[in-house]
């Protein structure tokens, strides 16, 4: 199946306006994407309105969010069925610093219906660090039901590679993002303890607009959804 598991709506404050369900949900089924996953910063409160279009077009969905670690290390949080996704809110908001957003400078964070329609805008700033440090999120997110991608961890900014210098050989992470397929060998040549083939690996867009949503190229093998996300108790 085709996937883009990394995307970003205008709750999120650094996405373009545009990035409303309907755009996002419509515009993967014109690429021609099978699974797609919705990872607003620190949040999970965009989820219900995306899961209601992304139902009525029958578009297949994992429930996220990408948490910002103490350390300022970028997590993916993924689970298979939405209420677990909405509960995780609650651990969320504990960890969750309040701080003014400034629309003006760091962007709207606007919570939309089915419709598109603006029916809320959070006032503390999402793209903060949580009182929480990285491996009591991984812990969170497992307790939660959900499953740990370290999200792209070549970038230069707020990757576990470039905060850490390294991916700890005893974090219990589920699959690594990266950008494109060659950077899996850097990984690989800076950490001799990952095994290529039995970890799972993610080629994601990290989308803020609807234009870089990722196209009909990166597939994920059956076996590999069942045994992540496949158990829905």
């Amino acid at each position: 199946m085709y996937y883009d598991l990394h995307l970003h709506s205008c709750l999120s404050p650094c996405a373009e306006d545009e990035m409303t369900p309907n755009n996002i949900c419509n515009m993967a089924m014109l690429k021609g994407l099978d699974l797609i996953a919705l990872t607003d910063h620190n949040s999970t409160k965009q989820l219900p309105a995306f899961a209601k279009v992304a139902d009525s077009l029958g578009l297949s969905v994992l429930y996220g969010c990408e948490l910002e670690s103490a350390e300022e290390v970028h997590v993916l949080g993924l689970f298979n069925q939405l209420e677990k996704a909405l509960r995780f809110q609650e651990w969320i908001d504990e960890k969750l610093p309040f701080i003014q957003n400034d629309e003006n400078y760091f962007g709207k964070q606007e919570i939309c219906n089915e419709k598109d329609e603006v029916i809320e805008k959070l006032q503390g700033l999402l793209i903060v660090s949580l009182n929480a440090s990285l491996e009591a999120c991984v812990q969170a997110i497992h307790d939660y039901g959900g499953k740990v991608i370290l999200a792209h961890v070549l970038d230069r900014q707020n990757s576990i590679t470039h905060q850490l210098g390294f991916i700890p050989q005893d974090l219990a992470y589920d699959g690594i993002e990266v950008k494109k397929e060659e950077e899996i060998e850097r990984v690989l040549k800076m950490h001799p303890w990952i095994q290529k083939d039995s970890t799972h690996w993610f080629i994601d867009s990290d989308a803020h607009r609807l234009v870089d949503m990722s196209e009909k190229e990166h597939a994920m093998e059956d076996s590999v959804y069942q045994m992540l996300w496949g158990d829905t108790t």
